[in-house]
């Protein structure tokens, strides 16, 4: 398999050169899912969008004949990211067939593209790799891109690999947007990760048990002093 070729840059992401791209993330489709619980990759979806939203990242949402049973956009998507460019598609599978969408891409002025879409074989891999073949660093997040099988997953994964793409998973896309804790909006890039990973929510809550231990012990040795 042929490693990315990010032409000699880092092979992270650049969050002044990013542009997010969530596709078709459909309730019908969503219904399809097998690879991953329905719920985690809606989940996934709807963090994607609240990080771009507190990025500053630009967002083009599309989907694939939504008036039918593939079902509208899940309503979480433009919720959370409020400026996202809607593309509407004439039946096009590969948004990236469709010139409006290109377009949209294009005008960002941004090369490296951030992807989810559900399905992953299909809605997810199919732009990915038509855009690392017209030069954009391309990352795939397949903790939002769900499809019909493990094995499908699996067998996307290796074609989009060999083609230039790079995996990543929603967690890791939030670290590498957020890059330090100290900053003012810390609290909300932690409640995105309740969203990635519920458990995560115990350490804020063990962390503010402990925070309010601690005030009240220096509370009382203030009293008795």
């Amino acid at each position: 398999m042929s490693a990315a070729n990010f032409n000699g840059q880092k092979p992270t992401i650049d969050l002044k050169d990013a542009v997010m791209l969530l596709i078709d993330h459909q309730s019908g489709l969503f219904q399809t899912v097998q690879d991953m619980a329905m719920p985690s990759l809606r989940a996934n979806a709807a963090a994607l969008a609240k990080m771009a939203s507190l990025s500053e990242l630009p967002v083009i949402t599309t989907a694939s004949v939504p008036q039918g049973p593939n079902g509208p956009l899940i309503p979480e998507i433009h919720q959370n990211a409020p400026h996202a460019k809607y593309v509407a598609r004439k039946g096009e599978i590969s948004a990236w067939d469709n010139p409006d969408f290109v377009a949209a891409v294009k005008a960002t002025g941004k090369k490296t593209l951030i992807i989810a879409g559900t399905i992953t074989s299909v809605c997810m891999a199919l732009p990915a790799i038509a855009a690392v073949h017209e030069g954009y660093r391309v990352f795939v997040v397949v903790d939002a891109s769900g499809t019909y099988s493990k094995m499908a997953q699996e067998i996307t994964l290796a074609r989009v690999v060999q083609a230039g793409v790079v995996p990543i998973d929603t967690a890791g896309v939030a670290s590498e947007l957020q890059r330090t804790w100290n900053r003012a909006d810390a609290e909300k890039w932690a409640e995105i990760y309740t969203k990635i990973f519920p458990p995560y929510r115990l350490l804020i809550e063990s962390y503010a048990k402990a925070q309010q231990v601690a005030k009240e012990g220096e509370q009382l040795d203030s009293q008795r002093k």
